[in-house]
């Protein structure tokens, strides 16, 4: 355990974060740094985006915002820099690139106890994602991504 905190809404539930991603009192099971596309603090709430899977491609997983899960955080110590440095230390590369049509973000997170990078797209509002010349260029993308990190992957 790396840091934790009550919910102020519930003090027997707890917010707890480890080497290996964060404990929501919310879930069954941790969400994993590399699980998490946005982590805020607001100085009493502690806002946390995750991302769940909507396709698997070929070397690399579309992504989309999860429900967005709040906690009120009284005395929250460490925990909010800490959920902020490792979500942002997961991130080993990501790049925004225009499509054909709309626009895509493409990551390579660090996940525990996994060598290499895992990969994964973000599509921008809009974007048509079954469209062939944006799943080709797509493809493309984050092939160059992989190529050029093969030394960090």
């Amino acid at each position: 355990m790396v840091a934790w905190c009550q919910v102020a809404e519930s003090p027997e539930d707890v917010v707890v974060a480890t080497n290996h991603g964060l404990w929501l009192p919310s879930a069954v099971d941790r969400l994993g740094w590399h699980e998490i596309h946005k982590a805020a603090w607001s100085g009493r709430e502690l806002r946390i985006t995750p991302a769940e899977t909507a396709v698997e491609r070929d070397g690399y997983t579309v992504l989309v915002d999860g429900p967005v899960v709040s906690f009120l955080l009284l005395e929250p110590g460490e925990l909010p820099d800490q959920v902020r440095a490792r979500v942002t230390r997961s991130v080993a590369y990501t790049s925004h690139h225009s499509l054909p049509a709309g626009a895509v973000r493409v990551v390579g997170r660090r996940v525990p106890g996994r060598n290499g990078l895992s990969w994964a797209v973000r599509y921008d509002s809009g974007t048509p994602v079954d469209a062939d010349e944006v799943l080709a260029a797509t493809d493309e993308l984050v092939g160059a991504a992989r190529s050029a990190t093969e030394a960090v992957d």
